[in-house]
């Protein structure tokens, strides 16, 4: 006997270097405009008052190296490359200590984004769920402990598809650092263990077709891979 009318999925997992044991993922939030350059290409500027984010289900987690089928609802299919942030300790209203204590590691992984209905969206100002949160668009590589990457600063961050490079930029780019993130974002939830922040994406984002391969670096980190598969 169970109490469910019908199963429900467990939690995602990520590998962690060096470790055997898996990291559960709670939750998905995501960083809007977090490089200049980025904010403008897409025609807008970084609002430097705050941070602002938007959600993806961690159910539409991706492991690294997977092939995903061409979405559905969209022509205009896109690639961002991000820096990730995996919590690793209870964070609410925490100062900026706190914030850069509850850090548990970095990872590499890719904001898969439906372009033309984010814009449509955007246009009309409405929020952009159907434009980023679908199912698996989140891609992640394995994570690698905070203390073991380092002081967030001076790695390269870049993209290439089918080898060719896409986007190139460094992570001091970064207009709201990873503990400036947590920080404000504690302020609006009780961050905890299994909690993941996409940081936000350099310029240089573009559409993918079936069949081609991305990759994705930050020095530091594992390489995240990902295949365009044909729409299902």
């Amino acid at each position: 006997m169970t109490d469910r009318l019908f199963p429900s999925p467990a939690w995602p997992t990520v590998p962690v270097e060096g470790r055997s044991q898996l990291y559960p993922v709670h939750r998905i939030f995501c960083v809007g405009r977090n490089y200049a350059d980025h904010a403008k290409e897409m025609g807008v500027e970084v609002d430097r008052e705050a941070p602002f984010y938007f959600l993806k289900d961690a159910q539409a987690l991706v492991p690294s190296g997977d092939v995903v089928a061409y979405p559905p609802g969209t022509a205009n299919y896109h690639y961002e490359m991000e820096l990730v942030i995996a919590i690793g300790a209870d964070a609410f209203r925490a100062d900026r200590a706190g914030a850069a204590a509850a850090i548990f590691g970095y990872a590499s992984g890719l904001d898969m984004t439906r372009r033309d209905l984010q814009l449509e969206a955007r246009a009309k100002q409405r929020p952009w769920d159907l434009g980023k949160n679908f199912e698996r668009s989140a891609v992640i590589a394995p994570i690698v402990e905070a203390a073991a990457f380092g002081e967030v600063g001076p790695q390269r961050i870049t993209l290439n598809v089918n080898g060719e490079t896409r986007q190139d930029a460094h992570l001091s780019d970064l207009v709201w650092s990873p503990a400036d993130l947590v920080e404000h974002l504690s302020g609006y939830y009780h961050l905890m263990p299994g909690d993941l922040i996409y940081t936000g994406t350099p310029a240089g984002v573009g559409a993918v077709l079936a069949g081609d391969r991305i990759v994705g670096s930050i020095e530091g980190l594992p390489e995240v891979r990902l295949t365009i598969g044909p729409a299902a």
